[in-house]
């Protein structure tokens, strides 16, 4: 009697946390005599049910719970919120309030009023090397390579030739002192300090580690304020906004790659399987229609291989 084999699989959707496809292999069937394929127009066939060994299953709801504070988008379809960040034309304006003498003009024009013009560039840049064994978070001060690794990101984004906006930066020691560094080859672009972006327990990383257990009230704080700083930071421009903008965010590993997670909608469970070096640079853009592109992830190549730390 020959070896049965099973292999189940379920993919979640994105955004939506449906399964779309179950099915599992059950070992060679019995071929079927003829008409187990259709043509198509163009002269290929497609299947007219289940190939041989494959049975198709219902789907099941196996996607793990999600913290209630972050929005699913409804329906099926199409698994990008264009509305992701309340900004989209449709959203912000009164469809009910329509001029009768003048109809579907006046709501054109209300919504070209609504919308972005401009493009944002995100760079998220994460603290450089500190010392780990400070008690308090005053102790926990850049270290030697530290403070060389902030010399050579800040060389790195002057390099690119961008007029920069602004800084904006956890209050956490090792962040602000990465930007005092970085600041120095940036003359001239305002420096704004901010809790939201202090590090934290974004959210209960799926799959689950060993070696780094907050409890569950830390993920209950910590969520909600990081959170609060991808709702307030990150978002396509303002209506107003007539030229594309430079923003950079110094901050914390653990907040940078959850925000990269919400920002591309993807689920935000999965953050921890991202990796990023100390002093790296993420670069988001945001376009005018609200769609979200990563340029790059954790990049460290403008620096020596024996300068380069994750810690």
């Amino acid at each position: 009697m020959s070896v049965r084999r099973a292999l189940a699989l379920a993919a979640c959707g994105l955004a939506g946390g449906s399964v779309l496809l179950s099915a599992v292999v059950v070992g060679k069937q019995p071929a079927r005599g003829g008409g187990d394929s259709e043509p198509r127009p163009g002269g290929s066939a497609v299947p007219s049910a289940a190939p041989p060994g494959l049975l198709l299953l219902p789907p099941t709801a196996s996607c793990p719970p999600t913290a209630g504070w972050i929005e699913r988008p409804a329906g099926s379809g199409s698994y990008w919120d264009s509305n992701w960040d309340r900004r989209e034309p449709l959203a912000l304006v009164n469809l009910k309030k329509k001029n009768e003498e003048t109809g579907e003009e006046e709501l054109a024009s209300r919504l070209d009023h609504c919308k972005a013009k401009a493009t944002r560039h995100i760079f998220l840049i994460r603290h450089s090397q500190y010392h780990l064994e400070g008690r308090a978070d005053k102790d926990r001060t850049l270290t030697p390579l530290g403070r060389e690794q902030a010399e050579l990101t800040g060389r790195r984004l002057a390099s690119l030739g961008l007029k920069f906006d602004q800084i904006i930066h956890s209050s956490m020691t090792r962040a602000t002192e990465t930007t005092e560094i970085i600041s120095k080859h940036l003359p001239g672009v305002k420096k704004i300090s901010t809790d939201l972006l202090r590090e934290g327990a974004p959210i209960e990383p799926d799959p689950p580690v060993s070696h780094w257990k907050p409890e569950a009230v830390q993920y209950y704080e910590d969520g909600a304020r990081i959170e609060a700083a991808f709702r307030n930071f990150i978002h396509r421009a303002d209506a107003k906004q007539e030229e594309d903008s430079y923003e950079i965010f110094v901050c914390h590993a653990n907040v940078i790659r959850y925000i990269v997670c919400r920002a591309l909608q993807f689920p935000p469970e999965g953050w921890l399987r991202l990796s990023l070096n100390n002093g790296s640079i993420t670069h988001l853009v945001i376009r005018p229609n609200g769609r979200v592109a990563l340029r790059t992830l954790g990049d460290t190549g403008f620096m020596p291989p024996d300068k380069i730390t994750r810690t």
